[in-house]
């Protein structure tokens, strides 16, 4: 085998060291100076042969030494450029430009693809610098002021490495937290939709086949109770629906331990399985809308839930705890949980099939221990859910009746076809087995009424009348509560609103005044005719109480009066004259911007408009009086009040003298005595005395409507007038006339009304009373003198009055003076 070739490689080149960083101190020299006998082989060196080239490699011509040396520093070249390549990264043209060169070329910037040395990698370059700094000054001796500034310069650069590395932490520090908390929200995001998608789908199992899927309840209620307040939301209206599908429509019995021992077939064991299951879930779930009806948080969501549950399922378990916590919320401050609250009860007492009138015996009862619980302080919506209740009032009467007589008709059968037997040794037996069939019989019945869905007779008359006594015991407490006297350190609480139970407890005694038992009835009316304010039946420690009480409030009290008076007309005979009495004073008191124009309308239409024969000087005072509150107050109010005096004037026909100007008045004789307008008996106020001259401004009323009215009843005397006789009540003019349904705008087009008025044709207003909706059309300048005369007169009337009073005062002094006088001069004699 030929041999191989071996490669020579020419030897290093010495290192070119330039002359200018050879530097020999001064110290250096002195030594050597010094020690002559140890450096001394310096200089025997042979100089010339040190720095003599390399001219002769090894098996190497001379021509190809000079060769082989470019070839090896090419290769280094080579070398050099293809680990700068790798070691660095071109830079974009678009971050930063090229640079071109004299001969033309272009070189990109690049940048070090090396890593940031490490802390350690950092200290070891900084020792070796410092070892490299102690041999060059161990070489070269450094001044002081150079020490100090290289001393500074290595503690700044120090510092600069220590703040990037710090902030640098920072910064690494920072960002992981940052990602901590996305993949927290990320895994928290991830975990409510799969929450989510788990309760839809164990909700459609249990709707699809409840029996084989009950146990997931369980589940639905563990989700239910996560943190998250979404979950807890979506878990309770989850559960709420599967319970209102799968709930059965009777109450659920466990089995007692006697039952649990018996055999029983896979069936009975498997449903028993099944309703124990569902009765446990639904306790659960009950137990927890309760408590989570006390947070702030879930109130709105669990109120909801407890009404919905409530209403869909009156029958079945834990009704209790589901009524107690709606009763509670009927009077809350929050308008929505209090409207929901109030909806849920009228509709069980409306809808009684599906609970058979347990619940509304509970629900009544337990509004009124609230009542009484809270003082009667309560929102007036609590009270006003009793007005959804209804009671029969013959039930079982005729029921009853047809069982007596058959009874009485087998009975007298019997007796007629009775013979009495002689003695028989099988007496006995058939004795045993009359008994014994009579006993089946009556179980049989028992059965038959347990699974029919009729309701008895007898148990739904004792469960309204023990919510009827419930109902009427809550009215009585408010009415003795509004009664109940007040010291002079609660006198603040004696105020219009102290009472906020009153108006709905007085409507709901009108509405149920025919079901109260007569035994009660005095003591009723005893208590509207002090509620009412009449003085001289009021205790004096009460009467400061009662005069807090509003104009509209003690109307009510007068209207219920007659309202029970008109129920029970067979059975009562009480004088209803202190509330008359009270009505005519109460007209004086009312103000429209603070009472109730309704409640008026309302009792002058039950008081003095209904089928009621009035004495004549009663009926003489209540035209006068409302012929003058006509004049101070809006249209409704007078249109309300002038139809009330047109309808006494039409039934009592001597109270229309009133309408005649002769002299002394209206006087049908003369022994009447004089009028006197500020009487508080309407007996004793001598109206007849009096004249309906009010009647003369109203006929220029600025309101067409009540002008026409005024203008009617004024001339209601005459031989040519034709009284209107119109079914138009009180209540139907004020309602015609409100502020809330009027939209009275004289119009502009004054042509039509005058081309009717030429025409002959008979005035849009002259049936004011009967069409009260339709108003003739008017002028505005017309409008406009009518209501500056009418004001004017107005403005004469309190000038008169103020300077009638000045000269009652002036004619007092006079006769005061004239006393001091003759006082003066019998003492002077």
């Amino acid at each position: 085998m030929p041999k191989k070739q071996k490669i020579v490689l020419p030897p290093e080149l010495p290192p070119d060291v330039p002359d200018e960083e050879i530097e020999v101190s001064d110290e250096d020299l002195q030594f050597v100076n010094e020690n002559l006998d140890y450096a001394g082989f310096l200089s025997s060196l042979d100089t010339k042969s040190i720095n003599k080239h390399v001219t002769r490699v090894a098996d190497v011509k001379e021509d190809a030494v000079e060769a082989m040396y470019e070839r090896r520093q090419m290769r280094k070249k080579l070398l050099d450029a293809k680990d700068k390549e790798e070691n660095e990264l071109k830079v974009d043209p678009v971050d930063a430009l090229p640079v071109k060169t004299l001969d033309g070329q272009l070189f990109y910037r690049t940048i070090p693809k090396t890593p940031r040395k490490s802390d350690g990698e950092s200290e070891d370059v900084a020792k070796d610098a410092n070892e490299n700094d102690g041999t060059q000054t161990s070489m070269v001796k450094l001044t002081k002021a150079e020490k100090r500034a290289k001393i500074k310069k290595i503690r700044k650069e120090a510092k600069k490495q220590a703040k990037e590395v710090q902030t640098e932490e920072v910064q690494n520090a920072s960002q992981a937290e940052v990602l901590d908390e996305v993949k927290t929200e990320l895994t928290a995001e991830e975990a409510r939709e799969r929450m989510k998608y788990r309760l839809a789908e164990l909700g459609t199992e249990l709707l699809m086949d409840p029996e084989s899927h009950i146990k997931s309840l369980k589940e639905m209620l563990d989700i239910s109770k996560d943190e998250d307040l979404g979950i807890v939301r979506l878990g309770l209206k989850s559960l709420l629906a599967v319970f209102k599908d799968i709930i059965p429509g009777y109450r659920i019995r466990l089995p007692t331990e006697k039952e649990q021992e018996m055999m029983v077939s896979k069936a009975v064991k498997k449903m028993r399985l099944y309703e124990s299951t569902l009765l446990n879930a639904y306790k659960a779930y009950v137990q927890k809308l309760v408590a989570l009806e006390q947070q702030a948080v879930h109130r709105r969501v669990a109120v909801r839930c407890i009404c919905t549950l409530l209403e869909a399922v009156p029958h079945f378990n834990f009704r209790e705890s589901l009524l107690a916590a709606v009763i509670k919320n009927i009077s809350s401050k929050d308008d929505v949980l209090r409207k929901m609250c109030c909806d849920t009860v009228k509709s069980l007492f409306i809808n009684e099939g599906k609970h058979g009138g347990e619940v509304t015996v509970d629900a009544v009862q337990m509004i009124a221990e609230l009542v009484k619980a809270h003082n009667c302080q309560l929102h007036p919506d609590s009270l006003e859910v009793l007005m959804a209740l209804s009671f029969d009032e013959d039930l079982g009467k005729r029921e009853s009746s047809e069982v007596d007589k058959k009874s009485n008709a087998k009975n007298s059968k019997k007796r007629k076809n009775f013979v009495e037997p002689k003695k028989l040794p099988e007496n006995e037996k058939k004795r045993s087995k009359k008994e014994v069939m009579s006993q089946t019989r009556e179980e049989v019945k028992a059965d038959y009424k347990a699974a029919s869905l009729a309701q008895d007779v007898a148990e739904r008359r004792r469960m309204q009348s023990e919510t009827l006594s419930a109902v009427f015991q809550t009215f009585f407490r408010i009415l003795k509560h509004a009664l109940q006297p007040r010291s002079e350190a609660n006198a603040v609480e004696c105020t219009s609103g102290s009472h906020p139970l009153l108006g709905q407890c007085l409507n709901g005694i009108g509405k149920f005044s025919h079901l109260i038992d007569l035994d009660f009835m005095s003591d009723l009316l005893d208590y509207l005719r002090k509620l009412s304010g009449n003085g001289s039946n009021v205790v004096g420690s009460s009467e400061n109480c009662l005069q807090h009480l509003t104009v509209s409030e003690r109307l009510q009290c007068c209207i219920v009066a007659f309202k029970v008076m008109r129920n029970n007309l067979d059975a009562l005979n009480v004088d209803l004259q202190d509330f008359f009495v009270q009505l005519y004073s109460l007209i004086l008191e009312y103000r429209p911007g603070r009472d109730r124009g309704e409640v008026l309308a309302e009792a002058l239409k039950i008081m003095l408009c209904v089928d009621r024969q009035h004495d004549m000087q009663r009926a003489a005072a209540f035209i006068k009086r409302l012929a003058t509150f006509s004049l101070c107050f809006g249209s409704a109010e007078s249109m309300a009040a002038l139809i009330t005096s047109r309808h006494l004037l039409l039934k009592n026909v001597k109270c229309r003298n009133l309408l005649e100007n002769d002299e002394g008045g209206g006087s049908v004789s003369g022994g009447i005595a004089k009028y006197q307008p500020y009487a508080s008996d309407p007996n004793l106020s001598g109206a007849l005395a009096s004249v309906l001259w009010e009647l003369n401004l109203l006929t220029k009323h600025y309101h067409p409507a009540l002008s026409a009215l005024a203008t009617s009843i004024s001339t209601m005397n005459s031989a040519n007038n034709q009284v209107c006789h119109s079914n138009v009540s009180p209540q139907q003019a004020f309602l015609a006339l409100s502020r809330e349904q009027e939209s009275f705008i004289p119009p502009s087009e004054i042509t039509r009304s005058n081309n009717k008025k030429k025409r002959g044709g008979t005035s849009s207003v002259s049936s004011a009373g009967s069409k009260l909706d339709t108003v003739s059309l008017v002028d505005r300048n017309e409008v406009k003198g009518k209501l500056c005369e009418q004001f004017s007169v107005l403005s004469d009337i309190v000038e008169n009055k103020r300077l009638r009073n000045e000269l009652d005062k002036t004619n007092l002094s006079l006769k005061l003076y004239d006393q001091y006088r003759k006082q003066r001069k019998k003492k002077t004699t």
